[in-house]
């Protein structure tokens, strides 16, 4: 009796370790049958049911086949009316004489009347269906099953951007689905040859990434480089764009960034029209553009909507914004400690006047007044918005005026720090801003050590290292260097009517 006990245990645990290996199998090669019940406790352990309270099951009887099938979702991402009204009430009210044993793609054209579905047998395409927001279908006796799209994500309305402050122009932004910002760039742009492409990336968290291009403006080989690099991407999942940046640019250790960020369609738009490529994602206000020049940076939406002279005057002021907050600090430097006659005779005498009581160096009062700045630019940002821009101003005002007066700063370098600061809002992308403030630091110490020379030598290899840099196989700084014959829009732009040739972007066309 106990041999007989014990065989009976051992028997029901090579069962169960037989099933346990079955269902342990990569998804993707795990298939349907046409058993109901097998395949819904397949879907159950998959997403953990009924542990899983999102995860939903609804059972049904479909009177016109005399067969029962379950429909399965996750509560929060679908439309519950649209389940009610195109799904549910066909299967279960409509009275049509038709054979029980139809095809399934019967199904979708006689009883359903939704817009889109599809069929599938293969779990990991149901379960991916099922995190996109899809309602998948089960039904006794078949192999497959429907996959009907009902999405119904909540997501934030249709506003202003909040980071690319609007002049001229469109007011709408990005939200955080993808395919409301598709549709946003389909707004600005309706050309039949703008494509769409969907990669999935992910190995446990799927995520749809959206390219879109347009065909026969965009170099080919640039579309594949893009597509290969996301689809090189070996993570559990991706958030956002701004992660998926940081896995696609061309050198994650360079201060430059490759790829640019924009929260305005029309922006977008524009550089779609000019070759680029556009990247979006779910759960992103923003796409990202690629591949992206130093002068993508340095342009705004405004440059173009503005008239000729307008647009010209803002990027002259934009330039000498980079040029001084990049130089500024480090030029002062320069010239109070090995340059002294550069200066004249009367501001050299009050400049040292001012510092006589000043115990530091110039460039520990550099260095004293850049960080604190920092910091209240930072804490500006983190306070709650009512009193974060009064952080801000009254923050620097107060620590400013109480450095001159306990004699650790000068107020020649609070004017100077001021100026610099000043200079850095005027640069319109983050990326480069963070890029240019970093930046100045070392320059600023070149300018300790060795005076213009350093300033001289620093510049040198900044712009031999931005010269030697690519994003997506296009030079940095083309078309400018190499020289490319071009559209009139580089530094300075020509009347909008005299731009006749989309720039080239790929190494094929350059040379």
């Amino acid at each position: 009796m106990k041999k007989l006990f014990s065989f009976f245990n051992e028997h029901k645990k090579n069962e169960k370790s037989q099933s346990t290996q079955k269902i342990g199998l990569p998804l993707n090669k795990i298939k349907l049958t046409s058993n109901l019940k097998d395949n819904s406790d397949k879907l159950k352990e998959l997403f953990s049911y009924p542990t899983n309270i999102d995860f939903t099951i609804k059972d049904l009887y479909i009177k016109s086949l005399n067969k029962d099938a379950m429909l399965f979702y996750l509560n929060g991402m679908v439309k519950k009316e649209k389940i009610e009204e195109h799904i549910i009430k066909p299967l279960m009210w409509k009275n049509i004489s038709i054979s029980t044993k139809i095809p399934l793609s019967d199904i979708e054209k006689k009883i359903l009347t939704t817009i889109e579905s599809n069929r599938f047998n293969n779990l990991k395409v149901i379960s991916e269906d099922l995190l996109k927001g899809h309602v998948v279908v089960l039904i006794d006796g078949y192999k497959e099953a429907l996959s009907i799209v009902a999405t119904g994500f909540e997501y934030r309305n249709i506003s202003k951007a909040e980071n690319e402050v609007v002049i001229k122009g469109p007011h709408e932004s990005f939200a955080e689905s993808q395919e409301v910002n598709r549709s946003l760039i389909r707004k600005q742009l309706r050309n039949r040859n703008l494509i769409t492409e969907t990669l999935i990336i992910g190995e446990t968290s799927s995520t749809d990434i959206s390219v879109m291009y347009i065909k026969d403006v965009t170099e080919p080989k640039l579309i594949e480089n893009i597509k290969n690099r996301i689809k090189e991407i070996k993570v559990d999942g991706i958030k956002s764009v701004s992660i998926l940046e940081q896995h696609i640019e061309e050198r994650p250790y360079s201060l430059f960034p490759s790829l640019l960020y924009t929260e305005r369609p029309d922006r977008a738009a524009h550089f779609l029209k000019e070759g680029n490529i556009v990247i979006l994602s779910d759960n992103t206000p923003a796409c990202l553009v690629a591949p992206a020049t130093f002068w993508s940076f340095f342009h705004t939406a405004e440059d173009t909507y503005e008239r000729w002279a307008y647009g010209n005057f803002l990027r002259i002021i934009r330039l000498f914004a980079i040029f001084i907050s990049l130089l500024a600090p480090a030029s002062y430097i320069a010239m109070t400690n090995f340059h002294e006659e550069l200066i004249p005779l009367d501001l050299l005498i009050s400049i040292a006047g001012s510092r006589e009581t000043v115990p530091f160096p110039a460039l520990v009062e550099v260095l004293i007044m850049e960080v604190s700045f920092e910091l209240v630019r930072e804490a500006g940002i983190r306070v709650p918005s009512p009193i974060g821009p009064t952080v801000g101003i009254v923050g620097a005002l107060i620590l400013g005026q109480a450095a001159v007066d306990a004699n650790i700063v000068s107020p020649i370098m609070i004017i100077i720090v001021g100026i610099t600061a000043i200079s850095s809002f005027a640069i319109a992308d983050t990326s480069l801003n963070f890029s240019i403030r970093i930046l100045r630091f070392g320059i600023t110490a070149l300018a300790a050590t060795m005076g213009f020379i350093g300033i001289s030598v620093g510049l040198i290899c900044l712009f031999a290292y931005m010269l030697s840099i690519k994003s997506f196989d296009v030079p940095y700084f083309s078309p400018l260097a190499p020289y490319t014959k071009s559209p009139t829009n580089t530094i300075l732009r020509a009347p909008v009517w005299k731009r006749w040739l989309n720039p080239f972007k790929s190494n094929k066309k350059i040379k």
